[in-house]
């Protein structure tokens, strides 16, 4: 282990953890670099942030001439390349999601959600889901339920926040049909728990992120946005790591068709700087009033410049068109893989968001299969990541430049882990 890894993991909280213990001296694209040399392949995008690469020319660059011009706002006066960003968002976002507030992390967009929906309409009761990641700030922590560890020992949590079952078909736990059954636990809630009339927002990630990567039916999501709009719900998705280009639309919600009413996003939307944000339509946003809400940090002009580069560059090297073509083959091998090894139970997901579940007999979990995997995997320069409430789903996030001979690379290094274990 290098000394400076030691020398941090003696002085680093325990509580911050790392999935390796490399020292990276400087990355460009798909690859990181060690001290030595040694390249690696990063199909992690940085947790889903670099979706355009490590340090792309167009971001970089755009990065040092806002920096030359000025570096920090707080919310003092406007800058163009503030406009810039908000110009481009309204170009890919729903027609009539044309309202924006920006902040620092996706936990604090999801915070932000919340505030938002509370206000508008003066209900306190929230409802989010099994599985779900939403963060771990306090309030995001209370929605998040993909593993009792990111609670422990914080309660009592949030009040007036309650969970329903995420359709999580694979693993359906009632015996029937998983959707309907999912739709009757959400009825009974208002029944026995909380009366609809209460609820301000049902929050959902319309692609299941740290929970295992599972897309959520497109029917359910259909019956979802009814229940809200007849009951005067606020439906909120967080896409936080499925947007931005990351299933191969601007937004998970483009493959589904279905319209929420607030979106909160992060992650891939600055290449790594510091940046999230909550979009809404004026009828819910211009309620917001002036000071119930705000940052300091928010929107840096830094931040806001690589944003635009960042779309900008998806937009001009058509990285959705590209990246969903080349997703169509890594399905298909991967689903040829799973036909040649029980090991894996389930392959699903959308464009470059792709989870890989690994089972022992009779689906049960098998987390041991996922951790040999990513230490042979890291041994031989490929970097990959779990998820899943017991970490037995190996989760692809390649760049959306990755190239067909990147991805060829990888999946036969990914398929002789497999064939190992």
């Amino acid at each position: 282990m290098d000394s400076k890894v030691e020398f941090l993991k003696e002085h680093l909280t325990t509580a911050w953890g790392f999935q390796t213990d490399l020292l990276i001296k400087r990355a460009s694209g798909l690859y990181l670099y060690d001290e030595a040399g040694k390249r690696y392949m990063d199909f992690t995008s940085g947790h889903a942030v670099c979706n355009i690469g490590h340090s792309h020319p167009k971001v970089v660059e755009a990065i040092k001439t806002q920096a030359d011009r000025f570096i920090h706002a707080g919310s003092t006066f406007y800058y163009d390349s503030l406009y810039d960003l908000v110009e481009r968002l309204i170009a890919i976002t729903p027609p009539g999601m044309d309202r924006f507030f920006f902040s620092n992390s996706g936990a604090e967009a999801v915070e932000g959600a919340m505030k938002l929906a509370r206000y508008h309409t003066g209900r306190q009761g929230i409802i989010a889901f099994t599985g779900s990641f939403h963060g771990r700030t306090f309030g995001a922590m209370s929605l998040t339920s993909s593993n009792a560890r990111y609670r422990t020992a914080y309660h009592p949590l949030l009040p007036g926040i309650y969970h329903a079952p995420y359709p999580y078909c694979y693993r359906n736990p009632f015996g029937a049909n998983c959707e309907e059954a999912c739709l009757n636990e959400l009825e009974r809630m208002f029944t026995q728990q909380i009366a609809a009339k209460d609820v301000a927002a049902i929050i959902i990630e319309p692609v299941l992120g740290e929970g295992g990567y599972y897309p959520a039916p497109a029917s359910f999501l259909d019956q979802l946005r009814e229940i809200c709009t007849d009951n005067g719900i606020l439906l909120v998705f967080d896409e936080v790591q499925s947007g931005i280009g990351r299933t191969a639309k601007w937004f998970a919600l483009d493959h589904y068709g279905v319209k929420p009413d607030i979106i909160t996003v992060a992650k891939g939307i600055a290449s790594g700087l510091p940046l999230s944000g909550i979009i809404s339509n004026a009828g819910i946003m211009d309620k917001w009033e002036r000071g119930t809400h705000g940052t300091t940090f928010g929107g840096n002009p830094v931040a806001c410049a690589a944003a635009t580069a960042t779309l900008d560059a998806i937009r001009d090297e058509k990285l959705l068109e590209k990246s969903e073509r080349i997703s169509r083959g890594i399905f298909e091998r991967l689903w040829a893989l799973r036909e040649s090894a029980p090991v894996i139970g389930d392959v699903r997901g959308l464009g470059y968001m792709i989870g890989i579940e690994f089972v022992k007999k009779e689906c049960e979990p098998n987390p041991e299969a996922v951790s040999f995997i990513l230490k042979y995997c890291l041994e031989r320069g490929l970097i990959i990541l779990e998820a899943g409430t017991h970490k037995n789903v190996v989760r692809f996030i390649p760049p959306l430049i990755t190239t067909e001979d990147q991805m060829d690379e990888a999946l036969t290094i990914f398929e002789e882990a497999v064939r190992k274990t």
